[in-house]
């Protein structure tokens, strides 16, 4: 019996070590579990705790320094129940926001705020008329993901000084918006310029995890030159007032048609 007061003591104080271990667990030491996550992306000078921490570099490929980053996790995660708020400032990408795991293996994130230019935003997109260049800001009140896609969301983004870069040269379109909401897994996006650019656009983008759906008329103003009027030519037929309408569709969404204004 002393004996077995003993171990039950021991025990009790390895656990009370364990818990106090976890309670104040440095940052530093679970970084190098993380940064195979992290697709490349390494973390430089961490400090703090793993529950209040920091990364004074973050570094990309060749070790090119983006920015630090800035987190807080609940310590909630030791039961599962993960909350975990980001901050990340670099001179090409600034993000924030809060993220919580629920039930189903869903994932929300609420209060999303993403300012970067493109080429911060990794590989450069191949498009068949052209590389979008520019700034993009995201802001996304909240969104559920159920395996990566969006169940339910509420954004609004624009591509500031937004540029298409082709090889006939970079043709301006001004400042374009898109304000999205997703309900039951399908996403509708209205498309719209700032009513000062060179292009003006109206549009509809729906996707689904079945396909995707695209129904926008673009139409060049005055202003536009002729770089932006031959882009637009490439697009699709421009009718008597050079706007060109564009419908494009894949998967089974095609069958669906757009929401009516």
């Amino acid at each position: 019996m002393k004996y077995l007061r003993k171990s039950l003591f021991g025990l009790a104080v390895l656990l009370l070590a364990a818990a106090l271990l976890l309670w104040f667990l440095p940052a530093r030491w679970v970084a190098p579990w993380i940064e195979p996550q992290l697709h490349g992306l390494q973390l430089r000078e961490v400090h703090g705790l793993l529950w209040n921490g920091q990364a004074d570099r973050v570094t990309g490929s060749g070790g090119r320094v983006l920015g630090h980053l800035h987190w807080r996790l609940s310590r909630r995660a030791l039961f599962g129940q993960v909350r975990l708020q980001l901050e990340f400032h670099g001179p090409q990408l600034d993000f924030s926001g809060t993220m919580q795991t629920l039930p189903a293996g869903q994932v929300e994130w609420r209060d999303v705020s993403l300012h970067a230019a493109f080429d911060a935003l990794g590989e450069p997109v191949q498009l068949p008329w052209g590389q979008p260049r520019g700034e993009l800001q995201l802001a996304i009140t909240s969104v559920l993901l159920q395996g990566g896609w969006p169940l339910q969301m509420h954004a609004d983004a624009q591509w500031r000084h937004a540029l298409m870069h082709t090889r006939a040269g970079d043709v301006a379109l001004g400042e374009l918006r898109a304000q999205s909401q997703a309900q039951d897994g399908v996403i509708q996006v209205r498309l719209r310029d700032d009513g000062h650019g060179p292009l003006h656009v109206d549009g509809h983008l729906q996707l689904s995890p079945l396909g995707w759906r695209l129904d926008a008329v673009l139409h060049p103003r005055q202003t536009a030159d002729q770089a932006l009027r031959h882009w637009l030519a490439g697009l699709g037929s421009p009718a008597a007032d050079g706007s060109v309408h564009i419908q494009r569709h894949g998967g089974l969404a095609g069958v669906t048609a757009p929401p009516s204004n």
